[in-house]
């Protein structure tokens, strides 16, 4: 307490001043209206720019759960979609619901929770399993593109084959043609992975965009793979085709699982002409 008061006593006529300009700084705020609104929009400028920096960093904290919400609606929108159809006329086209009848595909939602990348063969760790209705070969997908197929699961978990793998045999075509090949990987980048078994009569240009062919019964045909970044044609056949894939693999989180729901009927179908 003595030293509050040796503190004032000391520097009274420098707190007197400030007191004072204080003093007259109100009176012309309240008195004059040209400072009063010079005021008020310094005072709005400031506050507003903290209220812009606060609300930034909520909208930081707040991304995982709307990259959720992201995520499960677009799950919605393609189960939605699954149910449905367009039927085109000539000048017009009707929207049919075949709901009634089936759906092919359904998707549901989950996240990575441990990646690899760098070595030859990589998996990934999904945070969902069997009790989730998961099992094995069932393809991972996010927004961008292919990620792998479900090799394991256990009951909250799910190993996935990455594209990133030597066992990874993905089936790929052309977008602009109906030409089909073989997605692999080399084992060399994690960004870039190649394309064999185009045929030799296939028009392959730098910048066309591969995509899943939907020969399997694992993905949906068109789902997005990346772009070709160059390739070799040599002794009438392509030697090598590098894509470059849309995909970043080493930053993948939220996921979509697609389960095709006739896998079953196709591959017991197949089989059965196989073995006649």
């Amino acid at each position: 307490m003595r030293q509050i008061i040796y503190f004032i006593e000391k520097f009274r006529y420098f707190l007197l001043f400030i007191v004072l300009e204080i003093f007259a700084f109100v009176v012309i705020i309240q008195d004059y209206s040209y400072h009063q609104s010079k005021f008020v929009n310094s005072a709005n400028f400031i506050t507003g720019g903290i209220y812009k920096k606060v609300n930034s960093i909520n909208e930081f904290f707040h991304l995982k759960t709307d990259n959720q919400l992201l995520s499960e609606e677009n799950a919605r929108l393609k189960n939605l979609l699954e149910k449905r159809e367009n039927v085109y006329a000539s000048d017009s086209f009707t929207v049919i619901d075949t709901s009634q009848y089936f759906q092919k595909y359904e998707y549901s939602v989950g996240k990575i929770i441990n990646n690899n990348f760098t070595k030859r063969n990589n998996f990934l760790t999904l945070n969902k399993g069997s009790k989730h209705g998961l099992n094995s070969d069932l393809g991972v997908i996010n927004s961008k593109g292919i990620i792998g197929v479900i090799k394991n699961v256990s009951s909250n978990y799910a190993t996935v084959l990455s594209i990133l793998n030597n066992n990874s045999k993905i089936n790929v075509r052309l977008k602009n043609n109906n030409h089909f090949g073989t997605l692999i990987w080399n084992g060399k980048d994690y960004n870039i992975t190649q394309i064999i078994d185009i045929p030799r009569q296939a028009l392959v240009k730098v910048g066309d965009t591969i995509i899943t062919g939907g020969k399997s019964a694992i993905f949906p045909e068109g789902i997005p793979v990346g772009v070709v970044k160059d390739f070799k044609y040599e002794k009438n056949k392509y030697q090598q085709i590098n894509v470059l894939l849309f995909n970043d693999m080493s930053s993948i989180g939220e996921v979509q699982i697609v389960k095709n729901l006739q896998k079953n009927e196709q591959i017991t179908l197949e089989q059965s002409v196989v073995n006649e």
